[in-house]
């Protein structure tokens, strides 16, 4: 329920626009056959972004066991050329919506999304999303 009620008030709050950015990304990269991979993982990141609350991201060979192009070492070019052409303006806007956020003691958990988020734009090639009950399952801290 606190998922929910957090994602309601992240899309009300503006999360909804950078999650528009990400899908933006998404479309630009893919116009060209060549952009494919990145415009897949800017859509894997903007519905994380549209609704993060509940949910988090894993690489995708710790979830899936094995590897594969997007966690190789064509994901780690993927990530250096994603960061030029895309990552570093949607990291500024995660950053100023964190910093909008932070102006309020209410706002703290959406400024924190929103930072999680900025991380996430320096190197989005190779990530999936999952609930955060299968990450604490599959995953336990201890």
């Amino acid at each position: 329920m606190l998922s929910f009620l957090g994602n309601v008030i992240w899309f009300l709050l503006g999360g909804v626009f950078m999650a528009l950015g990400w899908f933006l990304a998404g479309c630009l990269m893919a116009i060209s056959i060549i952009g494919l991979p990145w415009a897949r993982s800017a859509f894997v990141i903007a519905r994380f972004a549209l609704v993060p609350f509940g949910r988090t991201l894993i690489r995708r060979d710790l979830l899936t066991g094995r590897q594969d192009i997007g966690t190789s070492g064509w994901g780690v070019l993927g990530n250096i050329l994603w960061f030029v052409f895309a990552g570093w303006w949607l990291c500024l806007g995660h950053i100023f919506s964190a910093l909008a956020c932070f102006l309020t003691i209410i706002g703290i958990p959406w400024g924190w999304q929103h930072l999680k988020l900025a991380a996430i734009t320096l190197a989005p090639v190779g990530m999936a999303v999952i609930p955060i009950r299968e990450a604490e399952a599959r995953f336990p801290r201890g």
